[in-house]
């Protein structure tokens, strides 16, 4: 079957694909969920990260999030469970994932030149 026909018979069944990345993002931020779930040891911020992490899944089912909102949510996770070893892999997941949406290299505006 040709990919066009795939697209849509999935636009006739009534679904539409999920860009990659945000399937990604979904998958890494439901790994890191588990992970902190199951996590034994009693963390500070643990309430702090669940809702950021929430938060992040929300953004990620409304199909187009907004980079910006990421990396903040991104920062708070990291800043509630970054120390704990256990759960960095599962980190390092959301932030590539996180990362996914930054626009590629060549579409960055360098910074200002100094003096000029």
């Amino acid at each position: 079957m040709a990919e066009g026909a795939v697209v849509v018979d999935e636009q006739r069944a009534g679904r539409v694909a999920e860009d990659p990345r945000v399937s990604e993002l979904r998958d890494a931020v439901s790994r890191l969920r588990r992970a902190l779930a199951g996590h034994p040891a009693p963390l500070p911020d643990r309430d702090a990260a669940e809702e950021e992490l929430a938060a992040l899944d929300a953004m990620a089912r409304e199909g187009d999030p907004e980079l910006s909102r990421l990396r903040r949510s991104l920062l708070l996770v990291a800043g509630a469970v970054g120390s704990v070893s256990a759960l960095s892999p599962s980190l390092s997941a959301v932030h590539q994932a996180v990362d996914n949406f930054a626009p590629p290299a060549d579409d960055r505006v360098p910074p200002p030149r100094e003096g000029g």
